[in-house]
Formats: structure tokens, C-alpha cells, sequence
């Protein structure tokens, strides 16, 4: 899985397939999804508060994202077990995919030094990234501030019926 989907000249092109470990006991494969809008967003981990907020922001749309042929990811570093907890804690109606290996992070470019109480730490920068039905990547937002995320992912995917 040596493809980056790393710059701008990424959106238009084709994702390559991939497949991951994700709650529910099952696997995530991204060719399940053809004839869907798949949405997958980076956080950096479960139960911290941006994270927590980001995800919940995303549970209370989940339904309209449905309703425009669309379903929603969160993908983190942290562990199945983490996630499964996360997920029933928020009760999430949408799963997780755990990417304790980077894979994911690595393709999609979302490792990242930050700043952490004055530390230079790697983690994953907070992204979304939005693929059409056709399995073309069509929008990528990066550097994701939580406040109103949700919704403007909400207003892109409903802008491309």
C-alpha cells in the first residue's frame, strides 16, 4: 500500500483498495462500499475531548448522512478493544476502524509532528476525507478544527446528489 494520498492532486483519483479491522466483528473493506459516499475521519484517540466531541457531532447527523447514500468511519491508532468501548460510551451508531500500524494514516498522509504542553510529539493531524460512489476521492479537509466540521461534511455530501 505504497500509494500516498497525500496532495491536492490526489482529489479526482481513484482510492486504492483497502481493507481494515474495525468494531462490529467485522472487517472494513473499502470495495463493500461501491455505490456509496464513504466518509473517514482521522482523530487523534478515543475518549479525549476533541475526539469525543468530533465523534458525537457525527453521530447526530448520521442519519442525514444516510439519507444521502453516505456512511461515515472514524479511524484512530488506538486498539478494537479501545474503540469498542468509545463507541458504546457514545453510543456510536457507526463503526471504527483501528489502525494500530499506521497503514491508513500512512496513505492518507495524516501523521503529523504537533505540539503537545510543549513536547513535539508524532500523531495523527485530525483529517476527513470524503470518497464518491465511484471510489474516487472528492474532498479532503485537513488540520480539522471540531466546531461545525460535522456539519460542513454534511453540506459537501449533500451538494454532490
Amino acid at each position: 500500500m505504497s500509494e500516498n494520498l497525500s496532495t491536492d492532486s490526489a482529489i479526482g483519483c481513484l482510492v486504492p483498495p483497502f481493507s481494515a479491522t474495525m468494531t462490529g466483528a467485522s472487517a472494513f473493506q473499502l470495495s463493500a462500499y461501491s455505490g456509496k459516499k464513504v466518509i473517514l475521519y482521522f482523530y487523534p484517540k478515543d475518549n479525549t475531548p476533541g475526539c469525543t466531541t468530533e465523534s458525537i457531532a457525527f453521530r447526530d447527523i448520521h442519519t442525514q448522512l444516510l439519507a444521502q447514500n453516505a456512511v461515515i468511519f472514524g479511524i484512530s491508532r488506538d486498539s478494537l478493544r479501545s474503540h469498542e468501548g468509545f463507541k458504546s460510551k457514545l453510543e456510536l451508531p457507526f463503526e471504527l476502524i483501528s489502525d494500530p500500524d499506521e497503514t491508513l494514516c500512512l496513505m492518507f498522509n495524516v501523521m503529523k509532528m504537533k505540539n503537545m504542553y510543549g513536547k513535539q510529539v508524532r500523531g495523527i493531524e485530525r483529517s476527513t476525507f470524503v470518497i464518491d460512489e465511484s471510489g474516487k476521492l472528492v474532498k479532503e479537509w485537513r488540520g480539522v478544527k471540531v466546531a461545525d466540521h460535522a456539519q460542513a461534511v454534511l453540506d459537501f455530501v449533500s451538494s454532490q446528489t
